[in-house]
């Protein structure tokens, strides 16, 4: 199975992983054809394995061992990738890809927890989810607006990491959904 893991956290806060060194951290748990893109914790490697939360965990434990500090790693097939990629919430004129974050989450929130997130939104901040993914319209700079991701975080009760759509495109053209 071909399988993108987007790390949490894994070049911020003081943390810095050479992208290099983490192929090896992939490659020493048995996987092949270790890739990363971009220096934000987007590893691509082919596994025999299919549980995808078992795979999360496994990559999980084996992170904290080797830097020492909690990594949270959401797993997604290329098929999956593609799905995500194509799905649009919002308007296509609002969903610029300068405004539209993608959050991964490990499980699909209950509905209370959906309402929770929603009772977040802002005029400048829309959400929606679908899935196992979190879609946030972020009208401003998210460095200007009031929501956070840690607000995010508490608001879901469980881990999450963000990309913008575009390197959600970008990853999902480069690894179509007929490799998963």
């Amino acid at each position: 199975m071909k399988a993108i893991a987007f790390l949490r956290a894994i070049n911020v806060g003081g943390h810095t992983v050479k992208m290099d060194h983490l192929r090896g951290l992939f490659e020493a748990l048995g996987f092949s054809g270790v890739e990363t893109f971009i220096a934000s914790g987007n590893v691509i490697f082919e596994t025999p394995v299919e549980d995808r939360r078992s795979l999360e965990q496994q990559i999980e434990g084996h992170l904290r061992q080797a830097l020492g500090y909690e990594v949270a790693t959401f797993i997604r097939t290329a098929a999956e990738l593609a799905a995500v990629a194509a799905h649009q919430p919002f308007p296509a004129v609002e969903a610029a890809s300068n405004m539209l974050y993608i959050g991964f989450l490990q499980a699909p929130p209950s509905d209370h927890t959906r309402q929770k997130l929603l009772a977040l939104q802002t005029p400048l901040d829309e959400f929606h989810v679908n899935a196992r993914e979190l879609y946030w319209l972020c009208r401003t700079s998210i460095s200007q607006s009031a929501v956070s991701g840690a607000k995010l975080e508490r608001a879901l009760g469980m881990p999450t990491t963000l990309r913008n759509v575009t390197t959600v495109r970008k990853l999902a053209s480069k690894y179509p959904a007929h490799l998963s």
